[in-house]
């Protein structure tokens, strides 16, 4: 069992990271302050997550002598919305469930950033758990707070700054993950390394044979060092008022791609990882960053599988999802650029003419994939 704490100026908890995990909640439950208040437990996941760990969390909840009520959505991103919300709070308000309800979201991203966003705003707020069962959902959304839903005209434009009471991960969910969904987990995991850490972005190159292979004592100290990082980010800057922006990096056209394949065509970390080709081009271009390093970056890319091309998607729908970016204030354009690998600068002003400049240097996919 591997436990690290997240600070912030309002709240502290726990994270724990361990092999078979869920069917234990109910002790790792027991330790979290005020639970034995906690009335019933209001479960959310998905149709393709509840099959296979679901009957194992509802078991674990049960043992700690409370109704467990679950509410189940459909699988992909686009359905982390505001009508879907909506239907959780119906469903929520129909059991007549109270400020003494936890939620408890059992599931990847969408699920996480739903289950926290419901939790905030339901009666003002009510305590949640986060049990991320994807990678990326382990290493990045899970922890931090940051809960949303998407907009048609933009990701995660609706949402709060809502801190969970624990965070537990169960290493061996990832025994089920698809290749895909731990390739684009991976992502995320290789942008610590560019803005945080040299030395943990050369341990991942360096074992990429058994994270791919699934080695779970590897993976594990992958999700510690991933959630130390982002532990530490957060204690400094909770709401994202400076440093934290920095987590965003490969995020600024990443989010834009999402948006302008309407969240069909990528995975969150397929995105972020073209994203993270074209910051690094456009630092480049602007002589922040060597042209070694860059080529460093999208060679890591590359060999880990991830995608490295831009889909011929007209620039002004790039620009346009550049526009409903959160670090943009009206005009003035905002990215994180990398300086070198393990440390990255926040540049605002940056010029549509700069970006189409580095977007035209990269190599175009085909849509018809």
């Amino acid at each position: 069992m591997i436990e690290l704490v997240v600070k912030t100026t309002n709240s502290t908890y726990p994270i724990q990271i361990g092999d078979d995990l869920l069917f234990n909640l109910d002790q790792q439950i027991a330790t979290i302050p005020h639970s034995d208040k906690w009335t019933d437990f209001l479960l959310l996941s998905n149709e393709t997550v509840f099959p296979l760990y679901g009957e194992t969390v509802v078991q674990a909840l049960q043992k700690t002598g409370k109704t467990v009520h679950y509410y189940l959505i459909p699988d992909g991103e686009q359905y982390k919305t505001w009508d879907m919300a909506n239907q959780v709070l119906s469903f929520a308000l129909e059991k007549r469930l109270s400020r003494q309800t936890a939620l408890v979201a059992l599931g990847g991203g969408v699920v996480g950033d739903l289950a926290g966003f419901v939790a905030s705003i339901y009666l003002r707020g009510i305590p949640f758990i986060q049990i991320p069962t994807t990678l990326l959902a382990q290493v990045d959304s899970s922890v931090g707070g940051k809960v949303a839903v998407n907009h048609e005209l933009g990701k995660n434009m609706i949402g709060s700054f809502y801190q969970p009471e624990a965070v537990f991960m169960d290493v061996s969910t990832l025994k089920t993950l698809p290749e895909r969904e731990l390739l684009a987990g991976l992502a995320e995991v290789i942008k610590y390394g560019i803005i945080w850490d040299q030395e943990f972005f050369n341990f991942l190159n360096q074992h990429r044979t058994p994270i791919l292979a699934g080695d779970l004592t590897i993976l594990g100290k992958v999700l510690e060092r991933c959630c130390a990082i982002k532990a530490e980010v957060v204690g400094i800057d909770e709401r994202e008022q400076g440093l934290r922006a920095i987590l965003n990096y490969g995020h600024t056209v990443g989010h834009a791609l999402e948006r302008a394949t309407k969240y069909q065509r990528y995975r969150h970390g397929e995105a972020v990882a073209i994203g993270m080709v074209a910051a690094a081009l456009l630092a480049e271009d602007l002589q922040f960053l060597a042209t070694e390093q860059t080529n460093t970056i999208i060679e890591s890319l590359q060999a880990w599988g991830l995608p490295i091309k831009l889909p011929p998607i007209p620039f002004e729908q790039i620009l346009e999802g550049i526009a409903y970016d959160k670090k943009t204030r009206g005009s003035n354009i905002t990215f994180i650029l990398p300086t070198e690998i393990g440390k990255v600068r926040i540049i605002s002003g940056i010029t549509p003419e700069a970006i189409k400049t580095a977007l035209a240097r990269m190599d175009v996919d085909s849509l018809s994939k």
